[in-house]
């Protein structure tokens, strides 16, 4: 994993785990795991957070917080890429990311 990208996930890390409660390690790993009917829960109450998650992995770790679902992080070993691309745009992606975490903020802790 490039330096940046895991400066911002143990920055995310740090503000998930806050904002849910629960540990979160790695945001944005992009492999999750539900059962049907609590990822049918979870998209009923898509329009409480927006739907403007690029990815989807905020979109289901805020459902997942605001349900009181539990989250267990599975490590993930990475290796060097070998073919293809990254997806994610350091920079364009990651101010959404932002925004979408600071928008969570507002209506899981300073909501009243």
């Amino acid at each position: 994993m490039q330096f940046l990208n895991m400066c911002a996930n143990k920055a995310f890390s740090l503000l998930f785990t806050w904002l849910l409660g629960q540990p979160v390690k790695d945001t944005l790993c992009g492999t999750k795991v539900l059962r049907r009917n609590a990822y049918e829960r979870l998209a009923a109450n898509r329009a409480y957070f927006g739907e403007f998650d690029p990815f989807g992995d905020f979109d289901l770790l805020f459902g997942a917080g605001k349900l009181n679902y539990k989250i267990a992080d599975v490590a993930v070993r990475y290796a060097e890429r070998t073919y293809g691309s990254t997806n994610i745009s350091r920079w364009k992606h990651g101010w959404i990311l932002i925004r979408m975490a600071w928008f969570a903020a507002r209506k899981i802790k300073f909501a009243k």
